[in-house]
């Protein structure tokens, strides 16, 4: 009788050995070739806003189909710090110079989103910084299986996500 229970729990443990490991191995090497793929188009994104000095709507939506052809849903978080070039001046000799300081006011998603809605680009000029933030909302097979063997709690945990932040470089108008 105990060599039977030995026997199923040799089993048990052979099977897990066998497929549970290598199946969550697969699955996490997937999330980080997705998550590379990820950053990678981010960057590009990105860099694009700030050697151009301009958002488009095609920009925007190639990024967007690039990174949703992972088979993944993600959110996209934009953000504009726009500088607010302080206008007073004084004159020196030959110098003229800025008086004061200059400030960034933030344009995020909804607003970028919008302005592009309706005139199809956002023009930018050099100094203004261009932030951007992906995560995944849904839950990946890694993630699955992790909570399963793990049991690990709470749906909030994002296992791919990018980040890509530049200043922009030139004047888009």
């Amino acid at each position: 009788m105990s060599d039977t229970v030995v026997t199923v729990i040799a089993i048990f443990l052979a099977a897990i050995l066998m497929f549970i490991f290598p199946l969550m191995s697969t699955a996490d090497r997937t999330d980080d070739i997705t998550k590379q793929a990820i950053e990678t188009a981010t960057t590009d994104f990105v860099d694009e806003i700030r050697s151009t000095g301009r958002i488009t709507q095609d920009n925007y939506d190639n990024f967007v189909q690039t990174i949703s052809s992972t088979g993944n849903s993600f959110e996209v978080e934009l953000e504009v710090q726009v500088l607010d070039d302080n206008p007073g001046k004084k004159v020196t000799e030959a110098e003229m110079t800025k008086v004061g300081e200059n400030y960034y006011y933030s344009q995020y998603t909804t607003q970028i989103l919008d302005k592009l809605n309706s005139d199809g680009v956002m023009y930018l000029k050099e100094g203004d910084i261009v932030s951007a933030n992906v995560r995944n909302t849904n839950r990946t097979i890694a993630s699955i299986l992790k909570d399963f063997i793990y049991r690990v709690t709470g749906n909030n945990t994002s296992s791919i996500t990018a980040s890509h932040t530049g200043i922009v470089n030139v004047n888009g108008r």
